[in-house]
């Protein structure tokens, strides 16, 4: 028998800035939710006006993490110290493993449907840490999209969905990232693997997920549902459509240091790699 995954908490974002002055709502890497093995931070950035994301973010670090950049509208102009140079637009995704170290910049371009998209930070087991950094670019058009018998639709990044498989493969976290559009009215039902954290993201209309009991949680966007365990996840929509993107990933049960960009498994590590910063070394 299946098990339906039910809500375990629903956390509002935050209102954080970062870079060098992009406001974004942050839902993981919060206080509230620091860290949901093995996802690090989920941030949510949407505005028209050019004041909330133009300065963007220059040149920066990373080791031990994977970065994953949705683009839902606007473009983001990226370059890093693999040799990688150019533009994710409206549909794109850029999954980037920095692995031992690299250096990049996401620049929003300011154009007037302003800009929109996630940005999820996925943690790297310590065995693969140290490997080397890569890049995948993936366009609109190579991530397929699928319409489920009640007329869901639902774009495949990671993971499968309906037999399909996604776009982006060989993730150490062997995660799901779908997005995922329910009618008015309609329900979507998917399989997540048992034992993996999993979470929704809502970010338009309104989603009703099974409670901890009984009772049925009508959740507005933009909120973040963290689910409990089971093997199958069960959304249900009523006057309006919900739209959502449905994550998961096994978890490392591994220790974490976090500095930063940086996220490594021992205070030391964090050092070292601050060390390989200041020396010129960080980047092989």
């Amino acid at each position: 028998m299946t098990e339906t995954r039910r809500v375990k908490a629903i956390v509002e974002p935050q209102a954080v800035v970062e870079g060098a002055g992009v406001r974004l709502r942050r839902s993981i890497g919060t206080r509230e939710v620091n860290y949901l093995d093995p996802f690090l931070l989920l941030d949510d950035f949407g505005s028209r006006d050019r004041n909330d994301y133009e300065a963007g973010f220059p040149l920066h670090p990373h080791r031990g993490i994977e970065t994953v950049t949705y683009i839902l509208s606007g473009a983001v102009q990226h370059k890093d110290t693999l040799g990688n140079a150019g533009s994710i637009g409206a549909g794109d995704i850029q999954w980037m493993t920095s692995g031992r170290g690299i250096l990049h910049e996401e620049m929003p371009q300011v154009r007037p449907e302003g800009i929109a998209g996630f940005q999820l930070w996925v943690n790297l087991p310590a065995k693969v840490k140290m490997t080397g950094p890569r890049y995948q670019d993936v366009r609109a058009d190579r991530i397929p999209e699928i319409e489920s018998r009640d007329g869901s639709r639902i774009r495949v990044v990671a993971g499968t969905a309906g037999g399909v498989r996604g776009a982006v493969t060989d993730i150490a976290a062997d995660p799901t990232y779908l997005d995922v559009l329910v009618p008015p009215r309609s329900a979507y039902r998917g399989p997540i693997p048992s034992g993996h954290t999993a979470f929704a993201y809502v970010f338009e209309g309104r989603a009703t997920f099974p409670g901890p009991g009984r009772e049925e949680v009508v959740v507005p966007h933009p909120r973040l549902v963290v689910l409990g365990d089971g093997d199958e996840v069960r959304v249900t929509t009523g006057e309006e459509p919900a739209r959502f993107l449905l994550v998961s990933g096994k978890p490392l049960h591994e220790p974490i240091a976090r500095y930063g960009p940086f996220v490594m498994n021992t205070r030391a590590e964090i050092e070292k790699a601050l060390e390989d910063l200041r020396l010129g070394t960080f980047v092989q």
